[in-house]
């Protein structure tokens, strides 16, 4: 019985530690669009998310439920196996911030518990028709759903705004990214802080602590939603990074789009008790926002990066787990092993970043190389309509576009390769 309650206490301390990375990991969700937009300074933007995380914990239980007592069969599980489960999924929280790519710290999680429990009890210790309609479906169908909602909203958004001034325009669209913002920090609160919650839930239940079905006690909640809001603070930076910059480059338009989309997929999801992953939905949002933009690109040499990152993300979460629960259940001294291991790469991994360090300091601050619109760009391209309020003046040798103006018109002399005081001419 000593054992099970000091295997308990270690379950309960990794299970935070990864709310911890959760946190950092995934804070790029809600604030890298603020950020590299600059609605909203970088600390200030983070020390925001951190606080409606916390409350986002608070309003709902049913996700933790959904990992509780949905995912796997508790019969039989052992906190071993939820140890296991932690292992695979922190570390390769770990491994996918240091080269800054979102990957799904929500897939992680299900993909070490999954790949621990067959390690323990076979197959048949899965819910394999949990795991397709509440994590499979919803990993592809979020994306696409988040994507096609911020593309059509930011053409929406542009169309709006057409016949205001630009400064003006601007200035509102950045102060709704900063609601919008603080929509999907609450969200993120909602969905990603209850799967720790369930996960230490289970470890109650597979203990004896609780009853089968229990819903999270009072103090698993608030710890968790503290653990979050921690890691959310602190900001993972090398992926704002990636969001913000790396996919593409965003407007205040698009980013208000973004996160409005993928803030109301992500609620959409946690009422309906499904474990979604945020950065999927908040990837797929920016990237359909890149979109909306006439002219806009998305850069698909990291988008690429990023889709073998979520490829990979259960399996290789769940064969780390497979792997740590062989050697926790040979007794005291695999736990102790698998503990030190744990220990030790993390360490490693921090040890690595701090060569190449990326703070609030340097995060909008990257160079990509100009990558040429690709297929899909190319195609959407030609089907968007050009913005409101621009003339376009053709020759036999010329096209020109030439924006609208204010006021008096501007004379353009016709099939003249010049214009008289015709602001930003595109030849």
């Amino acid at each position: 019985m000593e054992h099970i309650t000091l295997l308990l206490a270690i379950v309960v301390v990794t299970a935070l530690v990864f709310d911890f990375t959760n946190g950092f990991h995934d804070t790029a969700n809600a604030m890298a669009t603020t950020i590299s937009t600059g609605a909203m300074k970088p600390k200030t933007a983070v020390a925001m998310s951190a606080v409606l995380n916390l409350v986002g914990a608070f309003l709902s239980v049913e996700v933790a439920k959904t990992i509780s007592s949905g995912l796997v069969n508790e019969d039989g599980i052992q906190p071993e196996v939820i140890f296991a489960a932690l292992v695979g999924a922190i570390l390769w929280n770990l491994l996918t911030w240091l080269v800054g790519l979102p990957s799904s710290s929500s897939h992680a999680l299900m993909g070490g518990l999954i790949g621990a429990t067959i390690a323990s009890v076979g197959l048949s210790g899965v819910n394999g028709g949990v795991v397709v309609t509440k994590v499979l479906i919803p990993a592809i169908a979020a994306p696409l759903v988040a994507g096609l909602a911020a593309m059509l909203a930011a053409r929406l958004t542009y169309k709006a705004g057409a016949h205001v001034h630009e400064k003006t325009g601007r200035k509102g669209f950045r102060a709704g990214q900063i609601t919008s913002a603080g929509l999907v920090s609450l969200a993120h609160g909602t969905n990603d802080a209850q799967k720790t919650m369930g996960i230490i839930t289970l470890a109650l239940v597979a203990a004896g602590a609780l009853a089968p079905g229990s819903n999270p006690p009072v103090w698993v909640i608030v710890s968790a939603g503290l653990a979050i809001a921690l890691g959310t603070y602190l900001g993972g930076w090398r992926i704002i990074r990636t969001m913000g910059k790396g996919l593409t480059d965003l407007q205040p338009q698009q980013g208000f789009a973004a996160q409005t989309s993928a803030a109301a997929v992500i609620l959409a999801s946690s009422n309906l008790g499904f474990s979604l992953s945020t950065t999927h939905s908040c990837s797929g949002a920016v990237m359909g926002a890149g979109l909306g933009r006439k002219g806009g690109v998305v850069r698909w040499s990291t988008a690429t990066r990023m889709f073998v990152a979520w490829g990979l993300t259960l399996p290789a979460a769940g064969l780390v787990a497979a792997a740590s629960e062989f050697v926790t259940k040979q007794g005291d001294w695999g736990v102790a092993v698998v503990a030190v291991f744990l220990v030790t790469s993390c360490a490693a991994i921090w040890f690595i970043s701090r060569r190449q360090v990326v703070d609030h300091t340097n995060v909008n601050e990257v160079e990509t190389d100009a990558e040429p619109a690709g297929v899909v760009t190319t195609a959407i391209a030609a089907v968007t309509p050009p913005p409101a309020g621009t003339v376009t003046a053709t020759s036999d040798d010329l096209k020109a576009t030439i924006p609208a103006p204010v006021g008096e018109a501007t004379p353009v002399a016709a099939g003249s390769a010049s214009t008289t005081q015709a602001p930003a001419a595109t030849v």
